[in-house]
């Protein structure tokens, strides 16, 4: 897809040196608009969370900065004046579109606020990508904030059908498209199994399965270390990878760990893993589990279809939207019990090479072209 015009784009939202998912997400639109022929200004967090509400480690990432984009550090998500400053620079430049990234009511605000400011000049149109409009994790005025920021922006993508009908909540008049989240290929190609195994100092011989990302409550690692103790998997020749920093209180997991004499069938990575780093833990790994409690959509989902391994979720939100039960792994309750039948029976059958095969077909649907077409038919 290229425009026959050169267009200026703002994407506002976390950028680097932010790591995480939005950050990923956010740098690989601006490549993909690059790529049609545009001008990309991203405008980024020099303040995102204040340390009092931020669970992990460090906000920043290790990696070097992302080749030729444009980053602003700029925003102050707690700071009104910021605000204003930020929204009066993006208005005096005229882009023809400004996209931006939602996941949370406390960015409402600060997000709502630089939209309104830009809005004003009429030039403009805006657009939000929206994760999640109604937070995993609930708190008091949710709602009041979201509804500040969805009538700042003149139209919406949701990347889940969920997300969309959430959003038909707080406004039914203003445009919205359903365009499922494009596939994270910028951690590189799939390298073979035994390489990654090799890398990671793992043992050639024993089947892993991967657990993936930030902890929290909501994504229920709970679920899937109690399915690995189930005696079922005991005494087969598996160890679950869990790879990802810990955004909640880590004993109760380690304690499921210990109840369950599950100390040599678990490897705990519970840090931050660089991009440099991903390709490694999915490329071990025989197939992905989401065991979530609550979903939308994941990312997590889309860096697996890169890779090609089949995956393990359950039915919570968006998440079997993307993943087809029995074709490119297995949707299933959120039950401890229904995801350890769900991983015996993909090692029981020899599932893996058939869901590859499938993959490779399911996964032509998620990509940026699409998500840009998307957002072009709400420009129009």
């Amino acid at each position: 897809m290229k425009n026959k015009e050169k267009r200026k784009i703002v994407i506002i939202g976390s950028a680097y040196p932010l790591r995480g998912g939005l950050a990923t997400y956010n740098e690989r639109l601006a490549k993909a608009y690059q790529q049609n022929g545009d001008e990309v200004i991203i405008y980024t967090f020099k303040l995102q969370y204040p340390k009092l509400l931020f669970p992990g480690k460090t906000q920043y990432s290790t990696d070097p900065p992302p080749e030729n984009l444009n980053i602003k550090i700029a925003i102050n998500s707690i700071n009104p004046f910021n605000w204003f400053i930020i929204g009066w620079k993006i208005k005096k430049i005229k882009p023809d579109l400004v996209i931006i990234k939602f996941w949370i009511p406390f960015m409402a605000l600060c997000l709502g606020t630089i939209a309104r400011l830009i809005r004003s000049k009429k030039h403009t149109k805006i657009i939000s990508i929206i994760d999640n409009i109604i937070p995993h994790e609930k708190r008091v005025g949710d709602r009041m904030l979201a509804k500040y920021f969805v009538k700042s922006v003149d139209g919406f993508i949701a990347m889940s059908k969920t997300v969309s009908n959430d959003l038909e909540t707080f406004d039914k008049q203003k445009p919205k498209r359903f365009c499922p989240h494009p596939l994270y290929d910028n951690f590189g190609y799939p390298i073979p199994k035994n390489v990654a195994k090799k890398t990671l100092n793992l043992n050639e011989n024993t089947n892993y399965i991967l657990f993936f990302g930030f902890i929290r409550d909501y994504k229920g690692l709970d679920l899937l270390l109690e399915a690995l103790g189930n005696k079922c998997l005991k005494e087969l020749p598996l160890k679950l990878i869990v790879a990802g920093e810990f955004y909640t209180d880590s004993k109760p997991y380690f304690d499921i760990i210990k109840k369950n004499n599950l100390k040599d069938k678990v490897i705990m990575i519970n840090d931050f893993i660089p991009d440099s780093y991903v390709l490694n833990y999915f490329c071990a790994c025989d197939i992905v589990v989401q065991p979530y409690k609550d979903a939308t959509q994941s990312g997590v989902t889309q860096i697996a279809y890169h890779f090609n391994k089949p995956m393990i979720i359950t039915d919570v939100g968006g998440l079997a939207e993307i993943v087809p039960d029995g074709k490119v792994g297995y949707v299933v309750e959120r039950d401890s019990e229904k995801i350890a039948e769900a991983i015996l029976k993909f090692y029981d059958e020899n599932k893996e090479q058939e869901f590859i095969e499938n993959i490779k077909e399911e996964k032509k649907k998620y990509s940026w072209e699409r998500m840009l077409e998307s957002i072009d038919l709400l420009f129009k």
